[in-house]
């Protein structure tokens, strides 16, 4: 991959999660997830009908598709996050994230996603700020990629898929790819 489309894919770089994080670097990440909602808002809101058809990259998605990917992709979280508080090590379920972009779903307005948003964020950081350390050593499966990983790991992973996704359409927002 170019260098170029390499810095419109990862703008933020990609993800790399450590096996441990300090309590400090948790707590930065439990806010990343609880201010995201209203940043994105704030972000999305600003653009015109045409910037949120407008992909972030070429062969990417649009913003509008990033938005409701956003709604899927943190659907799963949620829902990963309690099953790992509630099993020991389950397995947890892949979706194709292309073929959900291709359904009926995301050509609703933006609006729709970002209340969903609204209402997981919610939930999940009410569940992340009443735990406990050792409830992050806790662990799920991933079948995709034949690891399993903690809590930590995962909170890390959605701190960078908030701050991913968010690069993305500053992208289009800032006018900085079309």
């Amino acid at each position: 991959m170019n260098n170029d489309l390499e810095k419109l894919k990862y703008p933020i770089g990609k993800c790399l999660p450590l096996n441990h994080y300090t309590d400090e670097e948790n707590k930065r990440f439990i806010s990343t997830i609880k201010l995201f909602p209203s940043l994105l808002k704030e972000e999305v809101l600003a653009l015109s009908p045409a910037d949120l058809e407008k992909p972030y990259r070429p062969g990417g998605w649009t913003v509008k598709q990033v938005i409701h990917h956003l709604a899927d992709s943190h659907m799963n979280a949620i829902l990963r996050f309690k099953l790992t508080l509630t099993e020991e090590n389950p397995t947890i379920k892949p979706y194709n994230e292309a073929a959900f972009a291709k359904l009926k779903d995301y050509e609703l307005p933006v609006e729709a996603s970002l209340r969903i948003l609204d209402g997981i964020h919610l939930h999940w950081v009410f569940i992340l700020e009443a735990l406990q350390p050792k409830d992050f050593e806790r662990t799920y499966f991933h079948p995709q990629h034949q690891l399993s990983f903690n809590l930590y790991q995962a909170l890390a992973t959605y701190d960078w898929h908030c701050k991913h996704h968010f690069a993305h359409i500053q992208l289009v927002s800032k006018n900085k790819f079309l």
